[in-house]
């Protein structure tokens, strides 16, 4: 998941199936490119794949997907927790600015 594109591939994937050289297309990559990281997304389960003919379309795979979403969600409190006190420092800058200390 730390790979861009492949995050990007997933993102893509997340609303409908896609097949390889529509992927290749929307996405302006290469081929192989698109090929290999759908191949890794593949064997770890993050993706599907459906045969028709010589063709091959993806989609994603929810269920392998949601302990991941969960895993980050651990992280959310932290987030959280370090953007409020960024915005209460914020606020405590301006209101200093605003309200100059007397000498």
């Amino acid at each position: 998941m730390a790979e861009p594109r492949r995050r990007q591939i997933l993102d893509l994937l997340a609303g409908q199936e896609w097949g390889v050289n529509e992927i290749v297309a929307h996405l302006r990559l290469e081929q192989p490119s698109v090929s290999k990281h759908l191949r890794v997304l593949k064997d770890v389960g993050l993706v599907t794949v459906r045969r028709n003919g010589r063709h091959k379309f993806y989609r994603t795979n929810a269920a392998a997907i949601r302990p991941l979403y969960e895993w980050t969600k651990t992280f959310e409190k932290m987030w959280s927790h370090q953007l409020g006190r960024i915005k209460e420092r914020a606020e405590a800058k301006a209101k200093h600015a605003q309200n100059p200390p007397e000498e």
